[in-house]
Protein backbone atom coordinates (compact mmCIF):
# COMPACT_ATOMS: atom_id res chain seq x y z
CA UNK A 1 0.00 0.00 0.00
CA UNK A 2 1.43 3.36 -0.85
CA UNK A 3 0.68 6.59 1.74
CA UNK A 4 1.71 9.56 1.69
CA UNK A 5 4.42 8.75 -1.05
CA UNK A 6 5.84 5.66 1.54
CA UNK A 7 5.27 2.06 0.73
CA UNK A 8 3.75 0.49 3.52
CA UNK A 9 4.28 -3.01 3.83
CA UNK A 10 2.17 -4.81 7.06
CA UNK A 11 3.31 -7.85 9.44
CA UNK A 12 0.49 -9.19 11.09
CA UNK A 13 3.24 -12.94 11.50
CA UNK A 14 6.53 -12.41 13.54
CA UNK A 15 8.02 -14.97 11.54
CA UNK A 16 7.58 -13.02 8.76
CA UNK A 17 8.82 -9.47 10.23
CA UNK A 18 12.07 -11.58 11.26
CA UNK A 19 13.10 -10.75 7.89
CA UNK A 20 13.24 -7.40 8.49
CA UNK A 21 15.86 -7.73 11.22
CA UNK A 22 19.15 -6.37 9.19
CA UNK A 23 17.23 -3.11 8.17
CA UNK A 24 15.52 -2.70 11.46
CA UNK A 25 18.71 -2.70 13.54
CA UNK A 26 19.87 -0.06 10.91
CA UNK A 27 16.72 2.10 11.42
CA UNK A 28 17.54 1.99 14.55
CA UNK A 29 21.49 2.85 14.72
CA UNK A 30 20.25 6.35 12.60
CA UNK A 31 17.61 6.86 15.39
CA UNK A 32 18.17 9.37 17.58
CA UNK A 33 15.62 7.85 20.59
CA UNK A 34 16.97 4.71 20.06
CA UNK A 35 16.16 2.36 23.15
CA UNK A 36 16.02 -1.20 24.14
CA UNK A 37 12.19 -1.40 24.23
CA UNK A 38 12.60 -0.36 19.98
CA UNK A 39 14.54 -4.06 19.64
CA UNK A 40 13.65 -7.13 18.00
CA UNK A 41 15.41 -8.42 21.25
CA UNK A 42 12.90 -6.79 23.51
CA UNK A 43 9.62 -7.15 21.52
CA UNK A 44 10.14 -10.68 20.29
CA UNK A 45 10.04 -12.30 23.06
CA UNK A 46 7.64 -10.10 24.59
CA UNK A 47 5.31 -11.71 21.47
CA UNK A 48 5.79 -14.73 22.34
CA UNK A 49 5.48 -14.17 26.05
CA UNK A 50 2.17 -11.86 26.22
CA UNK A 51 0.75 -12.16 22.25
CA UNK A 52 -1.54 -14.62 22.68
CA UNK A 53 -4.49 -12.54 22.36
CA UNK A 54 -3.04 -10.18 20.55
CA UNK A 55 -3.15 -9.29 16.62
CA UNK A 56 0.35 -7.96 15.44
CA UNK A 57 -0.31 -4.99 12.81
CA UNK A 58 3.60 -4.10 12.36
CA UNK A 59 3.73 -0.72 9.96
CA UNK A 60 6.89 -0.50 7.99
CA UNK A 61 7.51 2.12 5.73
CA UNK A 62 9.33 1.99 2.90
CA UNK A 63 11.35 5.07 0.21
CA UNK A 64 11.80 2.52 -2.16
CA UNK A 65 13.58 -0.36 -0.89
CA UNK A 66 15.17 1.51 2.30
CA UNK A 67 13.47 1.25 5.44
CA UNK A 68 13.01 4.49 6.55
CA UNK A 69 10.37 3.74 9.75
CA UNK A 70 8.46 1.52 11.70
CA UNK A 71 4.95 1.31 13.73
CA UNK A 72 5.04 -1.37 15.86
CA UNK A 73 1.63 -1.79 15.83
CA UNK A 74 -0.70 -4.88 17.98
CA UNK A 75 -4.63 -5.35 18.11
CA UNK A 76 -6.34 -6.45 20.87
CA UNK A 77 -9.74 -7.10 21.96
CA UNK A 78 -11.32 -5.22 25.13
CA UNK A 79 -14.39 -5.79 27.54
CA UNK A 80 -15.53 -2.53 28.23
CA UNK A 81 -18.56 -3.23 29.48
CA UNK A 82 -20.61 -5.88 29.89
CA UNK A 83 -21.72 -7.34 26.96
CA UNK A 84 -19.34 -4.65 24.76
CA UNK A 85 -16.07 -5.21 23.56
CA UNK A 86 -13.98 -2.57 21.38
CA UNK A 87 -10.32 -3.48 19.61
CA UNK A 88 -7.78 -1.55 21.10
CA UNK A 89 -4.21 -0.48 18.91
CA UNK A 90 -1.70 -0.19 20.94
CA UNK A 91 2.39 -0.28 20.32
CA UNK A 92 3.63 -3.50 20.63
CA UNK A 93 4.67 -4.37 24.06
CA UNK A 94 2.14 -2.71 25.61
CA UNK A 95 -0.16 -4.08 28.23
CA UNK A 96 1.46 -6.57 30.43
CA UNK A 97 3.38 -3.31 32.35
CA UNK A 98 6.73 -4.21 31.56
CA UNK A 99 7.55 -2.44 28.33
CA UNK A 100 8.58 2.02 28.79
CA UNK A 101 9.75 4.30 26.12
CA UNK A 102 7.75 3.11 22.84
CA UNK A 103 8.03 4.81 20.10
CA UNK A 104 7.72 4.78 16.28
CA UNK A 105 11.39 4.79 15.14
CA UNK A 106 12.02 7.19 11.96
CA UNK A 107 15.12 8.38 9.94
CA UNK A 108 15.70 12.00 10.34
CA UNK A 109 13.69 13.86 7.70
CA UNK A 110 10.73 11.49 7.44
CA UNK A 111 8.81 11.29 10.99
CA UNK A 112 5.86 13.88 10.15
CA UNK A 113 5.79 11.60 6.54
CA UNK A 114 5.39 8.83 9.00
CA UNK A 115 3.01 10.28 10.65
CA UNK A 116 1.00 11.30 8.20
CA UNK A 117 1.33 7.91 6.56
CA UNK A 118 0.09 6.08 9.94
CA UNK A 119 -2.99 8.76 10.16
CA UNK A 120 -3.68 8.06 6.70
CA UNK A 121 -3.46 3.95 6.87
CA UNK A 122 -6.06 3.74 9.87
CA UNK A 123 -8.56 6.09 8.62
CA UNK A 124 -8.37 3.11 5.70
CA UNK A 125 -8.69 0.14 7.72
CA UNK A 126 -10.67 1.99 10.14
CA UNK A 127 -12.52 -1.46 10.67
CA UNK A 128 -9.87 -3.50 12.59
CA UNK A 129 -9.78 -0.96 15.36
CA UNK A 130 -11.95 1.33 17.47
CA UNK A 131 -9.57 3.30 19.25
CA UNK A 132 -6.17 3.64 20.07
CA UNK A 133 -3.85 4.17 23.32
CA UNK A 134 -0.25 4.89 22.52
CA UNK A 135 1.52 4.88 26.07
CA UNK A 136 5.26 5.89 27.30
CA UNK A 137 5.71 7.45 24.48
CA UNK A 138 8.71 10.10 24.86
CA UNK A 139 7.79 13.23 25.71
CA UNK A 140 10.17 14.36 22.56
CA UNK A 141 9.24 11.61 20.27
CA UNK A 142 9.59 13.15 16.87
CA UNK A 143 6.76 10.78 15.79
CA UNK A 144 4.55 11.35 18.39
CA UNK A 145 4.35 15.30 18.34
CA UNK A 146 4.10 15.23 14.61
CA UNK A 147 0.70 12.58 15.24
CA UNK A 148 -0.79 15.03 17.90
CA UNK A 149 -0.90 17.93 15.38
CA UNK A 150 -2.70 15.48 12.76
CA UNK A 151 -5.24 14.45 14.87
CA UNK A 152 -5.71 18.10 16.06
CA UNK A 153 -6.27 18.83 12.22
CA UNK A 154 -8.10 16.70 11.34
CA UNK A 155 -10.10 16.73 14.46
CA UNK A 156 -10.11 13.38 15.63
CA UNK A 157 -11.24 12.67 19.30
CA UNK A 158 -8.03 12.35 21.33
CA UNK A 159 -6.24 13.13 24.17
CA UNK A 160 -2.99 13.61 26.28
CA UNK A 161 -1.56 12.63 29.69
CA UNK A 162 1.56 12.76 31.44
CA UNK A 163 3.26 10.37 33.41
CA UNK A 164 6.77 10.85 35.63
CA UNK A 165 9.63 9.34 34.98
CA UNK A 166 13.57 9.00 36.41
CA UNK A 167 16.73 9.25 35.54
CA UNK A 168 20.54 10.02 36.42
CA UNK A 169 22.71 11.86 33.91
CA UNK A 170 25.72 10.77 34.83
CA UNK A 171 29.33 12.75 34.59
CA UNK A 172 32.68 11.28 33.27
CA UNK A 173 33.56 10.10 36.91
CA UNK A 174 32.58 8.56 40.04
CA UNK A 175 34.10 11.71 41.51
CA UNK A 176 31.85 13.65 39.64
CA UNK A 177 29.09 11.90 39.99
CA UNK A 178 29.41 12.19 43.92
CA UNK A 179 30.08 16.05 44.24
CA UNK A 180 26.31 15.88 42.68
CA UNK A 181 24.22 14.17 45.34
CA UNK A 182 23.96 15.99 48.74
CA UNK A 183 26.46 15.15 51.66
CA UNK A 184 23.90 12.44 53.43
CA UNK A 185 24.03 10.40 50.34
CA UNK A 186 27.48 9.90 50.12
CA UNK A 187 28.34 9.25 53.50
CA UNK A 188 25.56 6.76 53.66
CA UNK A 189 27.38 4.84 50.55
CA UNK A 190 29.78 4.97 52.30
CA UNK A 191 28.93 3.64 55.30
CA UNK A 192 26.60 0.92 54.22
CA UNK A 193 29.38 -0.31 51.89
CA UNK A 194 32.12 -0.35 54.57
CA UNK A 195 30.13 -2.17 57.07
CA UNK A 196 28.92 -4.85 54.86
CA UNK A 197 32.58 -5.67 53.83
CA UNK A 198 33.18 -5.96 57.50
CA UNK A 199 30.37 -8.11 58.38
CA UNK A 200 30.11 -10.27 55.22
CA UNK A 201 32.11 -12.00 52.13
CA UNK A 202 30.39 -9.38 50.26
CA UNK A 203 30.66 -10.20 46.42
CA UNK A 204 29.31 -8.52 43.38
CA UNK A 205 28.84 -9.57 40.03
CA UNK A 206 27.94 -9.10 36.43
CA UNK A 207 25.71 -12.01 34.69
CA UNK A 208 27.80 -12.75 31.45
CA UNK A 209 27.13 -15.45 29.12
CA UNK A 210 24.21 -17.91 28.75
CA UNK A 211 25.77 -20.45 30.85
CA UNK A 212 25.59 -17.69 34.60
CA UNK A 213 21.41 -16.84 32.80
CA UNK A 214 19.68 -19.70 34.86
CA UNK A 215 21.36 -19.00 38.70
CA UNK A 216 20.96 -15.54 38.15
CA UNK A 217 17.31 -15.50 36.46
CA UNK A 218 16.52 -17.94 39.83
CA UNK A 219 17.88 -15.46 42.14
CA UNK A 220 16.40 -12.29 40.76
CA UNK A 221 13.18 -14.17 40.39
CA UNK A 222 13.02 -15.07 44.25
CA UNK A 223 14.89 -12.00 45.97
CA UNK A 224 11.99 -10.36 43.84
CA UNK A 225 9.17 -12.44 45.17
CA UNK A 226 10.32 -12.27 48.79
CA UNK A 227 10.64 -8.84 49.08
CA UNK A 228 7.45 -8.51 47.73
CA UNK A 229 5.57 -11.03 49.92
CA UNK A 230 7.10 -9.45 52.73
CA UNK A 231 4.62 -6.66 52.20
CA UNK A 232 1.86 -8.06 50.90
CA UNK A 233 2.10 -8.18 47.51
CA UNK A 234 2.34 -10.80 44.82
CA UNK A 235 5.18 -9.96 43.30
CA UNK A 236 5.53 -9.67 38.86
CA UNK A 237 7.49 -12.37 38.70
CA UNK A 238 4.30 -14.88 39.87
CA UNK A 239 3.73 -14.59 36.68
CA UNK A 240 4.83 -17.53 34.22
CA UNK A 241 4.64 -15.48 30.87
CA UNK A 242 6.49 -12.88 32.70
CA UNK A 243 9.36 -15.50 33.87
CA UNK A 244 9.55 -17.03 30.02
CA UNK A 245 9.80 -13.28 28.97
CA UNK A 246 13.02 -12.87 31.02
CA UNK A 247 14.72 -15.95 30.06
CA UNK A 248 14.84 -15.43 26.45
CA UNK A 249 15.11 -11.55 26.70
CA UNK A 250 18.19 -11.87 28.96
CA UNK A 251 19.68 -14.31 26.35
CA UNK A 252 19.24 -12.21 23.36
CA UNK A 253 20.67 -9.18 25.10
CA UNK A 254 23.65 -10.73 26.75
CA UNK A 255 24.69 -12.47 23.20
CA UNK A 256 24.96 -8.96 22.23
CA UNK A 257 26.94 -7.34 25.60
CA UNK A 258 23.39 -5.22 26.11
CA UNK A 259 22.59 -6.97 29.10
CA UNK A 260 23.14 -5.17 32.67
CA UNK A 261 22.27 -7.73 35.49
CA UNK A 262 24.05 -7.39 38.90
CA UNK A 263 23.96 -9.76 41.70
CA UNK A 264 25.45 -9.29 45.30
CA UNK A 265 26.23 -12.36 47.43
CA UNK A 266 26.71 -12.75 51.47
CA UNK A 267 28.72 -15.42 52.47
CA UNK A 268 28.14 -16.78 48.96
CA UNK A 269 24.56 -16.54 49.18
CA UNK A 270 22.07 -14.09 46.57
CA UNK A 271 21.49 -10.85 48.57
CA UNK A 272 20.28 -8.63 46.06
CA UNK A 273 19.97 -8.40 42.22
CA UNK A 274 19.44 -5.53 39.56
CA UNK A 275 17.88 -6.14 36.11
CA UNK A 276 18.98 -3.57 33.46
CA UNK A 277 20.14 -3.12 29.65
CA UNK A 278 22.19 -0.98 27.84
CA UNK A 279 22.03 0.58 24.30
CA UNK A 280 24.67 3.00 23.53
CA UNK A 281 25.42 5.34 26.42
CA UNK A 282 22.02 4.76 28.07
CA UNK A 283 21.31 1.87 30.88
CA UNK A 284 17.86 1.45 31.72
CA UNK A 285 16.68 -0.17 35.19
CA UNK A 286 13.64 -2.25 35.10
CA UNK A 287 14.10 -4.89 37.86
CA UNK A 288 15.21 -5.44 41.33
CA UNK A 289 14.89 -7.62 44.93
CA UNK A 290 16.40 -8.53 48.04
CA UNK A 291 16.39 -10.44 50.69
CA UNK A 292 14.31 -8.91 53.69
CA UNK A 293 16.67 -11.23 55.71
CA UNK A 294 19.18 -8.51 55.02
CA UNK A 295 16.99 -5.73 54.82
CA UNK A 296 18.75 -3.79 58.10
CA UNK A 297 22.08 -4.11 55.84
CA UNK A 298 20.52 -1.60 52.51
CA UNK A 299 21.70 -4.31 50.34
CA UNK A 300 19.75 -3.11 47.48
CA UNK A 301 21.01 0.20 48.24
CA UNK A 302 24.95 -0.64 48.15
CA UNK A 303 24.31 -3.28 44.71
CA UNK A 304 22.96 -0.04 43.76
CA UNK A 305 26.01 2.70 44.32
CA UNK A 306 28.73 -0.39 42.96
CA UNK A 307 26.58 -0.66 39.43
CA UNK A 308 26.41 3.59 38.88
CA UNK A 309 30.18 3.54 39.73
CA UNK A 310 31.20 0.78 37.28
CA UNK A 311 28.52 1.81 34.70
CA UNK A 312 30.30 4.97 34.70
CA UNK A 313 33.56 3.97 34.25
CA UNK A 314 32.42 1.62 31.68
CA UNK A 315 31.19 4.85 29.62
CA UNK A 316 27.42 5.29 30.57
CA UNK A 317 26.02 8.64 30.60
CA UNK A 318 22.45 7.81 31.20
CA UNK A 319 21.03 5.48 34.40
CA UNK A 320 17.15 5.26 33.41
CA UNK A 321 14.68 4.27 36.12
CA UNK A 322 12.06 4.76 33.79
CA UNK A 323 7.98 5.41 34.60
CA UNK A 324 7.30 6.46 38.22
CA UNK A 325 8.09 8.98 40.23
CA UNK A 326 9.84 7.67 43.81
CA UNK A 327 11.61 9.94 46.54
CA UNK A 328 14.28 7.81 46.91
CA UNK A 329 15.17 7.47 43.70
CA UNK A 330 15.14 11.30 43.54
CA UNK A 331 18.34 11.40 46.56
CA UNK A 332 20.59 9.16 44.01
CA UNK A 333 20.00 12.52 41.73
CA UNK A 334 17.28 11.22 39.44
CA UNK A 335 15.81 14.53 37.26
CA UNK A 336 12.05 14.29 36.57
CA UNK A 337 11.20 13.89 33.27
CA UNK A 338 7.67 12.74 31.39
CA UNK A 339 6.18 10.09 29.18
CA UNK A 340 2.90 10.85 27.37
CA UNK A 341 0.18 8.68 26.52
CA UNK A 342 -2.29 9.42 23.67
CA UNK A 343 -5.59 8.03 23.38
CA UNK A 344 -7.45 9.15 20.13
CA UNK A 345 -10.27 7.37 18.16
CA UNK A 346 -11.83 8.85 14.49
CA UNK A 347 -15.41 11.60 15.32
CA UNK A 348 -18.40 9.93 16.12
CA UNK A 349 -17.91 6.35 16.49
CA UNK A 350 -17.87 4.18 19.38
CA UNK A 351 -13.99 4.38 20.05
CA UNK A 352 -15.00 7.96 20.04
CA UNK A 353 -17.51 7.97 22.53
CA UNK A 354 -15.78 5.50 25.05
CA UNK A 355 -12.69 7.50 25.10
CA UNK A 356 -14.72 11.02 25.86
CA UNK A 357 -16.73 8.65 28.82
CA UNK A 358 -13.84 7.34 30.13
CA UNK A 359 -12.33 10.63 29.73
CA UNK A 360 -15.30 12.87 31.02
CA UNK A 361 -15.82 14.99 28.29
CA UNK A 362 -19.22 14.77 28.36
CA UNK A 363 -19.53 16.10 24.85
CA UNK A 364 -21.11 12.53 23.24
CA UNK A 365 -24.39 12.42 25.18
CA UNK A 366 -26.37 13.57 22.36
CA UNK A 367 -24.55 11.70 19.55
CA UNK A 368 -25.02 8.54 21.79
CA UNK A 369 -28.23 8.29 21.99
CA UNK A 370 -29.14 9.47 18.13
CA UNK A 371 -26.23 7.17 16.70
CA UNK A 372 -25.89 3.93 19.02
CA UNK A 373 -28.69 1.31 20.04
CA UNK A 374 -30.59 1.60 23.12
CA UNK A 375 -28.59 -1.52 24.86
CA UNK A 376 -24.89 0.04 23.40
CA UNK A 377 -25.87 3.64 24.99
CA UNK A 378 -26.66 1.70 28.26
CA UNK A 379 -23.47 -0.25 28.31
CA UNK A 380 -21.36 2.77 27.54
CA UNK A 381 -23.43 4.66 30.33
CA UNK A 382 -22.06 2.21 32.78
CA UNK A 383 -18.31 2.57 31.92
CA UNK A 384 -18.87 6.67 32.49
CA UNK A 385 -19.87 5.92 35.99
CA UNK A 386 -17.38 3.49 36.25
CA UNK A 387 -14.05 4.48 34.96
CA UNK A 388 -12.19 7.70 35.43
CA UNK A 389 -8.95 8.98 34.42
CA UNK A 390 -6.90 11.91 36.14
CA UNK A 391 -6.56 15.28 34.42
CA UNK A 392 -6.66 14.21 30.65
CA UNK A 393 -5.98 17.15 28.16
CA UNK A 394 -7.88 17.12 24.77
CA UNK A 395 -5.60 17.13 22.00
CA UNK A 396 -7.64 19.70 19.73
CA UNK A 397 -8.11 21.36 22.69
Amino acid sequence: MFVSELHIRVYQKLEELEELRPAWDELLAEFSGASTFSTWEWLAPWWRAFGERRELMALAFFEGSRLVGLAPLEVEKRRVAPGLTLHVLRLWGDGSGDSDNLDCPARAGYEARLARGLVEYLQANQTRWDFCELNTVPQDSAVGNCLVELLSEWKWTGFRRERAALAISLPETWEGYLAKISAKERGKIAYYGNRLGKKYRAHFYKCEGRANLPRSLHALFNLHQQRWQSVGKPGSFRSVARRKFYGELSGLLVERKRLEFWLLELDGKPAAAQFGFRYGEAVSQLQEGYDPAYAAESVGYVLRAHVIRRLIADGVRRYDFLAGEDASKLRWGARRGSYLDFHFAQPNTPGSVYLQMVNGAGKSKEWLRAHLPHHAWQLLHQVNRRLRVNEPRLINS
